[in-house]
């Protein structure tokens, strides 16, 4: 996703992207709110974010986003790579750059995701707080997370009742667990079918899908 307020810019970002394989634009903005709009419904990899932005500043949106995505900084200000880096951008890019710079920048990326590829499928289980212990669940025994109050419920062959955030623990899962709704998380490969605006899963569950989420199951099923 691109985020700029610079009509041109965003042009010449489009214009590089269309270039290079296997990158995909999802969605191209001109300021923060926009963003987070654009990342409740869909997946994004990668943030090209401009920091000049009205009313919220690239920077600001990066430090009230919980899950981000990778971020290259593409912006005219020098003066911000420190701050840029300490919320743990992948690349600063300063206006005007090649595409060669940039084709460098995304190469960054790649390598960075394929890392964290690697750890992910090395992590098969999850720790989680209950009743005053430390519970391992293996993440193939996960059907679905529900929201409950200040708690959050883990549905295995039984149920699990942890003090920590639904947010928090999505944070800890791999990709194919995806966010249906406000209060519920649903292991992908639990689905049996969707009907409706609800998700049945192999264990007969029956969840609700939100309104602001539906956009972005229906990608992940199709």
């Amino acid at each position: 996703m691109i985020a700029d307020d610079e009509p041109i810019a965003r042009q010449i970002l489009e214009g590089y992207i269309a270039q290079i394989p296997n990158l995909e634009l999802v969605a191209s903005v001109k300021n923060a709110f926009e963003v987070m709009e654009v990342l409740q419904k869909h997946h994004v990899d990668l943030l090209l974010l401009d920091i000049n932005m009205p009313k919220l500043s690239g920077l600001g949106l990066l430090k009230t986003l919980h899950k981000k995505p990778e971020v290259i900084i593409t912006t005219a200000y020098a003066e911000y790579a420190v701050e840029g880096f300490e919320l743990s951008v992948t690349d600063y890019l300063l206006k005007p750059f090649p595409l060669e710079r940039f084709l460098q920048a995304i190469l960054k990326v790649r390598q960075k995701l394929d890392r964290l590829g690697s750890k992910e499928e090395d992590i098969t289980s999850l720790f989680v707080k209950s009743d005053k212990k430390i519970v391992k669940i293996d993440f193939n025994e996960i059907q679905y997370i529900e929201a409950y109050g200040n708690y959050t419920k883990v549905f295995t062959e039984k149920m699990i009742l942890t003090p920590q955030t639904l947010t928090g623990i999505l944070e800890k899962l791999p990709s194919n667990f995806i966010r249906i709704h406000k209060s519920f998380v649903i292991n992908f490969k639990k689905l049996k079918h969707m009907e409706s605006n609800q998700i049945v899963l192999q264990c007969e569950a029956r969840l609700p899908i939100g309104k602001s989420f539906k956009n972005s199951v229906l990608d992940r099923i199709t």
